[in-house]
């Protein structure tokens, strides 16, 4: 478990994922976002996720340039992720859009790179490019997003390397327990998007009465939740002290009664579509 903001997790391939970092889906192109990065890794974030459908890689890259400029961090302090979108998925249309999104970030490699949906059909040419990018040293680390059990293991029938990485919509109300089964057993590392379930559940009893005990926000106790199942988490963000308070998780631990208190708010309920039936 990861007991500090710059802790990491060591992915199967031995290569070390920060715990924690900063989502930027939904946050446009702009000063906002070069602002939200740049403070971000000031207060000590290293762990950047971003993707080609987001259209802000070029904001993340940026502001990863002005980092660079003023010596705030050096390349391989940072941990970068993009993904590749539906309409590129295939295998020379994966290569190009990785070279697309290296270009708009700026950057000479990746150190993740992910295949963003499971579109039926399409997503095992896919991965052999990322096999291929990541043979040939451009990435540090392949996996995919949104794949349920069945598409893992459809995937990996005919993979030559595991994914290391399954992101996947994680948060109190969707639990993903048969994914995150799956994904300890063959030592995929598991990482949340929307974590807080875009806001919805800042309201919530259950997790307002544990926080108070704690003397912490919701926000934080939901993260402390990830954290301890061993969940790697991307917050989002573009608020200075949000950031901060989102990294403020590593002064008290939740008991074990409280980690089932909020494992029991399951209710396998989506904010995102849901990869099985999307029209993607």
């Amino acid at each position: 478990m990861i007991n500090h903001l710059q802790d990491t997790v060591t992915l199967h391939n031995g290569v070390k994922m920060p715990g924690l970092g900063l989502g930027v889906f939904k946050v446009e192109e702009g000063p906002e976002l070069i602002q939200a990065v740049k403070a971000a890794v000031k207060h000590g974030y290293r762990s950047i996720d971003t993707a080609a459908v987001y259209q802000n890689e070029g904001s993340v890259g940026e502001a990863i340039a002005e980092l660079f400029k003023e010596s705030t961090v050096a390349r391989e302090d940072l941990f970068v992720t993009s993904k590749v979108w539906n309409a590129d998925l295939g295998y020379e249309s994966t290569l190009a859009a990785y070279e697309t999104s290296l270009n708009k970030l700026g950057l000479d490699y990746l150190d993740l790179y992910l295949i963003h949906w499971p579109v039926k059909g399409k997503y095992k040419d896919a991965w052999r490019a990322l096999e291929t990018l990541y043979r040939d040293g451009r990435v540090k680390a392949i996996g995919v997003s949104n794949f349920q059990v069945h598409h893992l293991e459809d995937l990996m029938k005919d993979a030559e390397i595991k994914p290391m990485i399954n992101q996947v919509e994680f948060h109190p109300r969707l639990t993903q327990k048969e994914v995150r089964t799956f994904c300890k057993e063959h030592g995929i590392q598991m990482e949340a998007w929307s974590p807080l379930m875009q806001g919805e559940l800042l309201n919530n009893e259950v997790l307002k009465g544990i926080a108070e005990k704690h003397g912490k926000s919701v926000a934080q106790i939901i993260l402390r939740w990830d954290v301890q199942h061993g969940v790697v988490t991307i917050p989002k963000s573009t608020k200075e002290q949000r950031i901060i308070e989102n990294a403020a998780l590593f002064d008290f631990e939740l008991t074990e009664d409280e980690m089932n208190q909020i494992d029991g708010l399951n209710e396998d309920r989506r904010v995102g579509p849901d990869p099985d039936n999307f029209d993607f």
